[in-house]
């Protein structure tokens, strides 16, 4: 029996252009799906994230509170310093990605933010959030959902409001979550391992 050829495995760069294929035409879906309840609502949660306003308002509350709250307001500071300068500094000097085309007929122009002059990748209104979100979780349990909820919502803010793609999100996510870690690490603070008797003041 002849040996049947075997088909050829794809190739980086081929797994690469699929990849952002399915970003791209994943990005279009939101673009004309209309959903005229959540525009201005996501359009203004994307421009109260600018600069992580909304994650250091909080930690501004939370520091009023001694012990526990505090800590956690000065991990999560932290932990948006190290996602901050990571993808902006790094991720999107070497990635330079452009950020999404507007077609001049878009079908919603009216959930757009303005388009930032910066890289699309990754989305550092993302990483910035996601990393508050996970480094104040460990410290202070009960924020976690409330936290996590509100990281998801501004991350596809950014794709609904029409300046990211899917995949500059997840990238994002992922960098976030390594900055919480990594102050989380450093500081020798684990959700396992938390001692209160450590974080009074």
């Amino acid at each position: 029996m002849l040996d049947r050829p075997q088909p050829e495995q794809p190739t980086s760069r081929e797994l690469l252009r699929d990849l952002a294929a399915l970003d791209q035409a994943l990005y279009e879906a939101v673009t004309v799906t209309r959903t005229p309840a959540l525009d201005h609502a996501l359009r203004r949660l994307s421009a109260a994230a600018d600069h992580s306003k909304i994650s250091f308002t909080i930690a501004g509350l939370l520091a009023l509170c001694p012990g526990r709250p505090r800590r956690a307001a000065v991990l999560g500071v932290a932990a948006i310093g190290v996602a901050s300068a990571t993808a902006n500094m790094l991720g999107k000097r070497l990635v330079r990605r452009p950020r999404p085309h507007r077609a001049e007929n878009s079908p919603f122009p009216g959930r757009h933010v303005p388009m930032p002059e910066s890289a699309s990748f990754p989305s550092g209104h993302t990483a910035s959030a996601v990393a508050f979100a996970a480094a104040v979780g460990p410290a202070l349990p009960l924020a976690t959902v409330p936290l996590g909820l509100l990281a998801c919502a501004v991350g596809y803010s950014r794709i609904h409001t029409g300046v990211h793609y899917p995949g500059d999100v997840v990238a994002g996510a992922v960098l976030g979550t390594g900055a919480a870690a990594a102050v989380l690490a450093a500081t020798g603070r684990h959700g396992s391992g938390f001692r209160p008797s450590r974080w009074a003041d």
